[in-house]
């Protein structure tokens, strides 16, 4: 007879299914602002969902063991977009919202015998429930960060490739690069090449925690980034800072051991291939400079670079450093050649000369500023050095003396 009594009372459970439903939808008009923002559509699915969920649990109800995963089951009938639509908090809110509107009315339309007997069977199925969206909650995201993975190690791979267009701007936002909202509210980029963590080294699982750690230290930094591990090296792309430097200084923990080479800012993603390509050049030569500092800018690295075979940067030394010192009547470029050539020597290049010493010094500041590199600075004397050379070089109908 107890048998014989649940079914009758399943039974007046599915007669008020509709009722139920209908109370439901109204109550998530009533209670919830954002439902109402919906569209028509997204509102018709959680409709479905609802209703479903209902008609499961009458099921569920009837027969605990024959429907056992019906709870985990109520979220087919919503496409695969509605994680898209509504976030797991606003799933709870309707899954909230639902249950408390059936044990508001079940009390009008079940007898008052069966009430006690349906809250009690309720809360159960409401437990069943929230673990199932948390479970679709969980998978939408697990596919999610693996599609959103690939397309970030696709758009950087088409940075470092020179491939990128007007769509690589549409995928970055996409991810979430902002590409204006930085710490000079600008589009401009840099790209940081660096050795991966040594963890980190073969593709794998744990390479996605490194990219997500570096891009949440950079935005926690005011910058955007897009990353990604390509074999032994760490790829960020950097974006919305004109100091991308002091960002990197940040996000060195992250790398693995070795030198970081950052390449020169340019204005927005689609030139970033020019910064790929000094960053990229920058690392294969910064080798022949052991004590380069952690992080360094790719265009510090010029001469290393123009050594290595690196076109661009003899090109840029040659134009931007030679070039300027043959204005004129060539009185700089004599000054600075024969000052690198006597060792660094004021005196003695003001000797070879036939000028004072107190010229020689008024040049050489003259060299400075004009090409940013101080003969009197080892390091720069260095730049200079290589610089003449590649400009004669480069250059050789302007070098050829008078016969």
């Amino acid at each position: 007879m107890a048998g014989d009594g649940h079914r009758v009372r399943a039974d007046r459970l599915q007669a008020a299914t509709g009722a139920l439903a209908t109370a439901a939808m109204a109550a998530m008009e009533a209670q919830l602002p954002w439902f109402g923002k919906l569209s028509a559509q997204d509102r018709s699915w959680i409709g479905l969902v609802a209703q479903s969920g209902i008609s499961a649990f009458v099921d569920w109800f009837r027969d605990p063991e024959a429907h056992s995963s019906m709870p985990t089951r109520i979220f087919g009938s919503a496409p695969r977009e509605f994680t898209r639509v509504i976030s797991l908090h606003q799933t709870v809110d309707l899954v909230r919202t639902t249950i408390e509107t059936i044990e508001t009315t079940i009390g009008t339309l079940l007898p008052p015998a069966d009430v006690p007997i349906v809250h009690e069977a309720i809360q159960r199925y409401a437990r069943e429930v929230a673990f199932a969206a948390a479970t679709v909650y969980a998978q939408a995201a697990e596919m999610r960060g693996a599609w959103d993975a690939r397309l970030e190690a696709l758009l950087v791979d088409s940075v470092i490739r020179g491939e990128t267009d007007e769509s690589v701007r549409s995928r970055a936002s996409a991810l979430g690069w902002t590409g204006g909202i930085g710490t000079t509210g600008s589009a401009e980029v840099a790209v940081v090449v660096g050795r991966a963590p040594v963890a980190e080294t073969p593709p794998a699982n744990g390479s996605s925690n490194v990219v997500d750690m570096v891009r949440h230290a950079a935005r926690e930094a005011g910058a955007d980034a897009l990353c990604a591990v390509q074999g032994d090296r760490l790829v960020v792309v950097l974006g919305g800072t004109s100091k991308p430097v002091e960002i990197v200084q940040k996000l060195a923990r992250w790398f693995g051991p070795g030198p970081i080479v950052v390449g020169p800012v340019v204005k927005d993603l689609t030139a970033a291939v020019t910064s790929a390509r000094a960053a990229v050049a920058g690392l294969r030569a910064v080798a022949a400079w052991p004590g380069a500092p952690r992080p360094v800018y790719a265009d510090e690295l010029l001469p290393e670079r123009s050594l290595s075979g690196d076109g661009h940067a003899r090109r840029q030394l040659a134009n931007e450093v030679y070039a300027p010192l043959t204005a004129g009547d060539g009185a700089l470029l004599d000054t600075v050649s024969a000052y690198l050539d006597s060792g660094g020597s004021i005196e003695a290049t003001a000797r070879a000369l036939f000028v004072h010493a107190n010229t020689v010094r008024y040049r050489l500041k003259r060299v400075a500023d004009l090409t940013g590199y101080n003969p009197l600075n080892p390091r720069d004397s260095f730049t200079l050095r290589v610089a003449l050379t590649l400009g004669r070089l480069l250059n050789p109908d302007a070098n050829t003396p008078g016969l």
